[in-house]
């Protein structure tokens, strides 16, 4: 007899027990929360629309108008006498008295079989060479590198100017002197002698202009130019005029003038000349010719006594059209100017019409026409505005609407139209009236670009 014969086989059923589940992780919980609330704003922020807004000043326009101006002054040629090498010595700009040694040509030191010219330079030599050198490294500019000659030019005339002296002609040959006083210029343009009769407005196309440096060579044959002397410390500049400088500078005998070229300003005499081909202003200047005395053209801004009012920029101007009401139509506000009540009749589209009570608001009001202007937004084409008291009827049409200028104020937080009356303008900014009874004040604030927004939207 087996020894297990009895047992049963058995099979165990096993129960598994199912683990709990992981509790959530309030930490990372609330960081998905933030990430989400951050993406969203991210989005909503990169859909809206943006506004720059602008505070209204008081002030006035000054200086608007810039120009090129033709600079005019007496200059003298002087040119070779013979050909050979050319070496300056008098500094381009300096003030030169009758028979200071400007250059030579074909010039050598006595007793010395080289033709150049060995020199020292003394101390007060060398303090004009490194301001020369200041001035340039302070001035550079990589996009007229001409500049570089010129430079090198002027180092070479503090150079050379250092062995002249009162008896330089003894040991230099071919020296040229100074026939006349007068400021020492190593340039010609062909303008020299041109007057503000013979000025025309292809004097001020740059795009043709040519100057010819003098010092870049160094030979000359006879009959060239060698340098020239503006002999007279008055000079002229000269603008064009158009109709509405013409207005502003009538009457005027002295102007405020601002030169950009240094930021200096200065009052000299203006008169308005009748040119070759049209208007011109010549402003005539007794100082300072020092400081421009190498240039031909000027870029010079006219500081006029403008207009004062309420300062804005001509990109926050906009054009809005409103409905005409007949005042005798309409129920002033006692405690507003700003809101009128009047009686609207609308049609149904069966024909049937209704009246009601409107109140609306006023974005300007002509007194001597006796009319204001509605938001063309309160009427449908076709409804009617009644007379309070009577029968009559104003109908509203095309015919009834008034185009305005104005500017969206967003004061309260979303733009509000606000007429404006321009008094004066330039090309940035213009002048509004600070009396008008619908429009701006200071410190108001505005949309800087009235193309970016639309009536009553919110500002962010």
């Amino acid at each position: 007899m087996a020894l297990f014969s009895g047992r049963r086989n058995r099979r165990t059923n096993i129960i598994p027990i199912p683990r709990s589940l992981p509790s959530p992780d309030v930490g990372t919980l609330l960081f998905g929360l933030i990430f989400i609330y951050i993406i969203v704003t991210l989005i909503l922020y990169l859909t809206q629309n943006h506004v720059t807004s602008y505070e209204v000043v008081f002030g006035t326009i000054s200086g608007n108008y810039r120009y090129s101006a033709l600079v005019l002054k007496e200059e003298e040629i002087e040119t070779a006498k013979s050909a050979g090498n050319v070496a300056y010595f008098a500094r381009e700009g300096s003030k030169a008295n009758v028979g200071m040694i400007i250059c030579a040509v074909g010039g050598t030191v006595a007793g010395s079989d080289d033709s150049s010219i060995v020199t020292s330079l003394s101390d007060e030599d060398m303090k004009e060479a490194k301001d020369t050198m200041s001035t340039f490294a302070v001035n550079f500019n990589e996009d007229v590198f001409s500049a570089v000659y010129d430079f090198k030019a002027d180092m070479q005339g503090v150079i050379l100017q250092s062995s002249i002296d009162e008896n330089a002609g003894e040991y230099v040959s071919g020296t040229y002197e100074a026939p006349l006083p007068g400021f020492v210029v190593y340039s010609t343009d062909g303008l020299e002698g041109v007057t503000e009769s013979d000025v025309t407005r292809y004097m001020f196309d740059q795009s043709s202009y040519t100057k010819k440096n003098l010092r870049l060579r160094s030979t000359v044959s006879a009959g060239d130019p060698l340098y020239k002397l503006v002999t007279k410390d008055t000079w002229k500049i000269c603008f064009p005029v158009n109709d509405r400088l013409k207005a502003d500078l009538e009457g005027r005998k002295k102007i405020s003038v601002r030169f950009l070229k240094d930021n200096t300003s200065f009052s000299a005499p203006l008169e308005l000349t009748q040119g070759a081909d049209g208007l011109y202003g010549v402003i005539t200047m007794n100082s300072s010719l020092v400081r421009y005395v190498t240039d031909r053209y000027l870029d010079i801004e006219l500081i006029l006594d403008r207009t004062k009012g309420l300062k804005i920029p001509v990109t926050s101007i906009t054009e809005k059209y409103f409905v005409r009401i007949p005042e005798e139509y309409i129920t002033e506000n006692e405690n507003s100017d700003s809101e009128v009540y009047l009686i609207r009749e609308t049609f149904a589209k069966d024909g049937s019409s209704s009246t009601s009570n409107v109140t609306a608001t006023v974005y300007s009001r002509n007194k001597e026409e006796g009319y204001y202007l509605i938001n063309p937004g309160l009427f449908n084409e076709g409804d009617y505005v009644v007379m309070p008291g009577t029968s009559r009827k104003y109908q509203i049409s095309d015919d009834v609407n008034e185009t305005i200028q104005g500017v969206y104020n967003i004061n309260k937080g979303y733009a509000v139209f606000r007429e404006v009356t321009i008094v004066d303008e330039n090309e940035e900014f213009c002048i509004v009236d600070p009396t008008d009874t619908y429009g701006l004040s200071a410190h108001d604030r505005i949309v800087l670009n009235a193309s970016e927004v639309k009536d009553d939207e919110i500002i962010n």
